[in-house]
């Protein structure tokens, strides 16, 4: 009998298709990253717990850092669906749902958050490139969001002193979250209300 439902685990294994394989790894590497520092995550763990082979794994991820780097893009992606603007709806009115999102997220993989800003500060190439596609794509979904915005007078090509003020506000966003998971002493609301603050500030004619 185990011997049947083991072949039936093979064979389940063997129909997942390559980008199939590659998402589950790739999500079980999410939450160990979350749940421990950087250090303490073995890339044979993630192998151990998807039930695939060490050589099957370094087949889609050479390194532990190129796995790192590929989770926090899929993560970062997913952060950009999870935080998409509505078209034509007053950024106002969607920034604080959206900056709540965006903090729960930080919040429950804080591990992952700061070991992926020290990465970008080291200069880690592999990273460093992740993080240069998703900055550029917050960016664009913000500017977007503002340009469709009915309160906010002109559009983007009239004020190009938007896009410094959104890649500004950007780098703030980072700097005060790291700092509250270092233990500043704001609650997430008064953090959220913080960041808030300082987009529409910046944003002001």
């Amino acid at each position: 009998m185990m011997g049947e439902q083991g072949e039936r685990g093979e064979r389940t294994r063997r129909r997942l298709s390559s980008e199939e394989r590659r998402e589950q790894l790739l999500s079980v590497g999410a939450r160990l990253f979350s749940e421990s520092p950087y250090d303490e995550v073995w890339i044979e763990q993630v192998a151990e717990i998807a039930g695939v082979s060490r050589g099957l794994l370094y087949h889609y991820f050479p390194t532990k850092r190129d796995f790192f780097a590929a989770v926090v893009e899929r993560e970062s992606e997913r952060m950009l669906r999870l935080t998409a603007a509505v078209p034509g709806t007053p950024v106002r009115e969607q920034l604080s749902a959206g900056l709540d999102t965006f903090l729960a997220y930080v919040e429950a993989h804080a591990h992952g958050f700061r070991a992926f800003h020290r990465a970008d500060a080291a200069g880690d190439q592999a990273v460093r490139r992740v993080y240069q596609r998703a900055l550029a794509a917050q960016e664009q979904q913000i500017l977007a969001a503002l340009d469709a915005d009915p309160d906010v007078p002109g559009g983007i090509e009239d004020r190009p002193e938007l896009r410094i003020a959104v890649r500004g506000w950007l780098a703030f966003t980072t700097a005060v979250c790291l700092e509250w998971l270092r233990g500043a002493e704001l609650t997430r609301e008064q953090l959220r209300d913080l960041c808030a603050r300082a987009l529409l500030g910046a944003i002001a004619p």
